[in-house]
């Protein structure tokens, strides 16, 4: 059963089109990568989905609604959510207040202070924060400011805001970027371990081969904001098209 699907998706920024006439299905519970050379348009296309970017042709639809125009705090609230490339926390706060805020601004919609909340609403934010925390193993952290937190446990922090809000799928922008072999293991091993323990979709834009090839049940290939490829791991390694567009004919 398909969760997200793109009809024609298409983003043009003056004479560049970034992203063209894309057609991409997701199906529910998979862990899908998207890859490509720098500058295929992945990001613009991703941007385009969780409503950062409004797209000039084409259209969105997940759990068969229609997404194209809702705004990015709706597409979080119908379950949709973003860990960034970068990431994207609160450093002067503890781990534990950074997923509270996050579960707290995801239930409310655009985020407000509301002294007036009632407390079963803190209660479970602090539940929400409680699950988070323990999937991405941060939970005995949760008191520590965000800013001590070594590199790679910044990034499971940002994953596990992401989470906070309980989507149903998660885009991945860059997971292991910048992180050394071993946070890199723990990073797929805790992909592997949200799939299964969460019931998530996960949608992957990764450039490091072995971590896609291990983690992902399907690859589409972007070059030049074209899908180029879109198969199993196995078949995606062998296409020719695709070692052209990554290393000139060499094979991955």
């Amino acid at each position: 059963m398909s969760i997200l699907e793109t009809d024609g998706l298409t983003k043009e920024f003056g004479g560049l089109t970034a992203v063209d006439d894309v057609d991409l299905t997701v199906e529910q519970g998979e862990v899908r990568a998207i890859i490509g050379p720098n500058g295929a348009g992945k990001s613009t296309f991703i941007n385009l989905i969780t409503g950062l970017l409004d797209p000039t042709n084409g259209a969105v639809r997940f759990d068969g609604a229609d997404i194209t125009d809702d705004k990015p705090y709706q597409i979080v609230q119908r379950g949709i959510s973003k860990s960034f490339q970068t990431a994207s926390i609160f450093p002067d706060m503890t781990v534990g207040e950074n997923v509270r805020i996050a579960a707290f601004g995801a239930e409310r919609g655009s985020f407000r202070f509301d002294f007036l909340r009632r407390r079963d609403d803190i209660e479970e934010t602090d539940e929400v924060a409680e699950e988070m925390l323990s999937a991405v193993d941060l939970w005995s952290e949760r008191d520590v400011t965000a800013a001590s937190l070594p590199y790679g446990d910044k990034r499971r922090l940002e994953i596990a805001i992401a989470l906070a809000s309980e989507p149903d799928l998660l885009f991945m922008d860059e997971p292991t970027a910048g992180m050394s072999p071993d946070e890199t293991e723990r990073t797929v091993d805790l992909i592997e371990r949200l799939q299964e323990d969460l019931d998530l979709t996960i949608v992957l834009v990764e450039h490091d081969m072995e971590v896609i090839f291990r983690v992902s049940d399907r690859i589409a290939v972007l070059s030049r904001g074209q899908v180029i490829a879109d198969d199993t791991p196995d078949v995606v390694q062998g296409n020719p098209a695709v070692q052209e567009a990554y290393l000139g004919g060499v094979d991955l």
